[in-house]
């Protein structure tokens, strides 16, 4: 028969044995969220963003709007901002939740600026 010793539990292995154990799944939740934020944001992307900007750069490539030269968007603050901006003028009905998803998906894809 398995004796339970509750001292046991105090030993210092025990603790980095769970500590470990939860890092490992907190990181794989977060990796698991971020992934599915720039999955979202992506979708509305392309759903809700593309077709317009695709028109209003007049070469019918919806991408061209964030490498274009002469682009209005220079930090991570802005990004935000114009993202909100598209939504509240265009009636978009995104919750802040897909604005988040999309700024993130949009920095991933084409700007890369340090989030602040």
């Amino acid at each position: 028969m398995i004796s339970f010793n509750a001292k046991s539990l105090f030993k210092p292995y025990f603790f980095k044995i769970i500590c470990f154990f939860i890092g490992i799944f907190s990181i794989h939740a977060f990796c698991f969220a971020a992934d599915a934020a720039l999955k979202n944001g992506k979708l509305i992307e392309e759903t809700k963003c593309y077709a317009c900007h695709a028109k209003k750069s007049g070469l019918g490539n919806g991408d061209m709007i964030y490498t274009r030269t002469d682009h209005k968007v220079t930090s991570y603050s802005r990004l935000k901002t114009m993202v909100s901006v598209c939504n509240s003028e265009l009636r978009l009905d995104l919750f802040p939740e897909d604005e988040a998803d999309i700024v993130q998906y949009l920095n991933h894809q084409f700007y890369h600026f340090k989030n602040n």
